[in-house]
């Protein structure tokens, strides 16, 4: 937003000061709303959400964003509140919001005023939770959000290089919410407001408790231990598997994991959002803006405020994804005509430009379940709906979609409706009409359209859950041909990831060769990031699949990561000689020379006399210009494409 275009009436806001409390007649607040990110009162910020499902239920919230952990001082701001305490980290774990990939300290956070970083503890929600108890005795604290959702059962911490409890344990919360929340965190409301003490609200779907005892618990299965998981890599996988097959609201079980003396209890997840409440939630009163008291832009809001929330959910199974584990496999979507009453607020906003940037969700062209079985029965425990190999039940139609877009794109004061948050280009593969794809390409991209194949390997893309990569070949072939007869001048941007479980050099050196013989030099590319509640994290830490018990090579090492990076960008000068410490490791010296199949040139060292000349023999850069492989070169590779 302009700065002149700023909002400035705080009563369009939850209240976050005493003084807005006054203003607002309130004595003592029903919930304490402590949040990691700044307050921005819009429907893409969980908190944003939370607090307005709440207030539409008749019960007040306050929000303290971002308070100064280092006392308890802050955490007293609005007063000790009727019901309850809510800390969320924010939107994203606050150890990935700090950290890259490499372990190294971000210099921006793109949820703090001005991008600011260092405004929010590590382990955020572990911090909150310990001032809130010391601010105010024997009030209920309840934690939810990503980063309380991940890490709901002992799980593997990359950043400590070890398995940490619970969240809940670590936090002596009362209460953890896991998924979305609006459900649970009403119904939690309700039996607090009701007079039930905490600790006897055992039974609410989507949430998980601690317990002494498991004589009032029911209908359990019970899985590997704390302490089991913390010294055996098979007990985790186990462990695993079991919370991941049980992620589901019609046939999930409840599990509980002991943790020494006592026992994590976590209840069966919370049912989708139907529709008519989808809708609800989503046209709630939101200011829409970041509260005025800031003086700097939120750099997340960009990216957002333009944009519409389609769908919830997510059945693509890509085995580094955590949306399994926190918004489920099933597919939810909002109405046409709720879109639609959106899409004329949008125009309205003093710099709405006439574009509508995305209209999706984790997927966007995912508006319905994978099959009508996930409506009765629930997902299937052990199969997948995509992934390397698609189920034969699966359902494709974008019929939906496409009405969609053209409807918004003939609302008043709309120019274009763009899709950006990303297509899941297999599904549109597997649809026998091409009407999506030509409706999309004539209207809805502005020049790219940015697709993740993630990988070329199929043994690795086996393991990320993407389909084989024949398949991407004849997306990208069918993409284009179709901007030729529509005339469009439109590319692909593809995003590739580096050392995920299953990728050692040989198949890093694929990926690279892939990208030389396409063109494609990306500007930044992605490393593999183990995050809490995902299949991907769980191969890296054990070193083989859950799912088959099959060994999985793991790049650890930051030398052998920097390599596979290198690779992906070896055309970059920074990059030459860690790139081609690389090939040679790799036996692919073949690569390294001056013919057109080559990666990078030879290395240069200084003579006696001060010139330089080319190091390696003239057999190796013979091979080099011909591009004909030499004796090390891996049967196969490069003969993919």
């Amino acid at each position: 937003m302009a700065k002149h275009d700023k909002i400035t009436d705080t009563s369009k806001f939850l209240p976050t000061t005493a003084e807005e409390l006054s203003a607002r007649g309130i004595g003592q607040l029903d919930f304490v709303y402590i949040i990691g990110d700044a307050y921005v009162d819009h429907p893409s910020f969980g908190p944003a959400i939370i607090s307005r499902v709440l207030e539409s239920h008749g019960y007040t919230v306050g929000i303290i964003s971002q308070p100064d952990w280092h006392s308890a001082e802050e955490f007293r701001r609005l007063g000790r509140p009727r019901l309850a305490f809510l800390i969320s980290a924010g939107n994203i774990d606050s150890m990935v919001n700090h950290y890259t990939s490499a372990k190294k300290r971000r210099s921006s956070d793109a949820y703090t005023p001005g991008g600011e970083a260092g405004k929010r503890p590590d382990r955020a929600t572990i911090v909150y939770a310990n001032r809130v108890r010391e601010a105010y005795r024997g009030v209920p604290v309840i934690i939810g959000g990503i980063e309380a959702s991940l890490r709901r059962f002992a799980h593997y911490d990359y950043w400590d290089d070890k398995v940490r409890r619970s969240i809940l344990s670590d936090s002596g919360a009362d209460i953890l919410i896991y998924g979305m929340g609006e459900r649970q965190i009403v119904e939690i409301a309700d039996a607090l407001a009701g007079g039930l003490p905490v600790e006897q609200i055992t039974y609410v779907n989507g949430t998980c408790y601690m317990t002494n005892s498991l004589a009032q618990v029911y209908e359990y299965e019970t899985i590997e231990s704390y302490e089991a998981v913390a010294r055996d890599k098979k007990a985790y996988a186990s462990a695993f598997m079991a919370q991941y097959r049980e992620q589901d609201a019609i046939r999930g079980k409840r599990l509980v994991q002991p943790h020494g003396d006592t026992f994590l209890v976590v209840n069966p997840p919370a049912a989708p959002l139907t529709t008519e409440e989808l809708d609800a939630v989503y046209e709630l009163p939101y200011a829409r803006a970041p509260h005025p008291s800031y003086q700097n832009e939120i750099p997340a809001l960009f990216e957002v405020k333009f944009s519409l929330t389609s769908c919830r959910g997510c059945f693509g199974a890509c085995s580094f994804c955590a949306l399994t584990f926190h918004q489920g496999r099933v597919i939810s979507a909002r109405s046409h005509a709720s879109l639609l009453r959106e899409a004329v607020i949008l125009t309205q906003q003093p710099d709405f430009k006439g574009n509508i940037h995305d209209v999706g969700g984790p997927t966007a062209n995912f508006r319905q379940p994978a099959c009508k079985k996930q409506l009765k029965s629930g997902v299937c425990a052990d199969r997948q709906c995509l992934g390397f190999e698609h189920c034969k039940n699966l359902m494709v139609d974008h019929g939906d979609y496409i009405a969609l877009l053209e409807e918004l794109s003939g609302v008043p004061g709309v120019k274009r409706v763009f899709v950006r948050s990303g297509i899941r280009y297999d599904y549109v593969m597997y649809d026998k009409s091409d009407a999506f794809l030509r409706a999309l390409i004539k209207n809805h991209v502005s020049g790219q359209l940015k697709v993740a194949p993630e990988h070329v390997s199929d043994r690795v893309l086996r393991l990320m859950g993407k389909p084989a990569s024949v398949l991407y070949d004849r997306f990208e072939a069918k993409y284009m041909q179709l901007n030729r007869n529509l005339g469009k001048e439109q590319y692909i941007v593809p995003y590739f990831m580096s050392s995920h479980p299953g990728s050692d050099l040989d198949a890093a050196v694929e990926l690279a060769e892939y990208l030389k013989r396409t063109g494609q030099r990306p500007e930044q590319v992605q490393d593999f990031y183990p995050t809490p509640g995902t299949l991907s994290t769980c191969m890296y830490y054990t070193g083989f699949d859950p799912r088959t018990g099959e060994r999985v090579y793991v790049p650890k090492s930051a030398s052998e990561k920097a390599m596979q990076r290198a690779l992906m960008q070896y055309f970059m000068p920074q990059y030459r000689d860690l790139a081609r410490k690389a090939l040679e490791k790799a036996g692919r010296e073949d690569l390294i020379g001056f013919g057109k199949h080559a990666l990078v040139p030879p290395r240069m060292e200084k003579t006696e006399t001060g010139a330089q000349e080319k190091r390696g023999d003239k057999r190796t850069r013979t091979q080099g210009k011909n591009g004909k492989a030499g004796k090390n070169r891996r049967s196969g590779a490069g003969t993919r494409r």
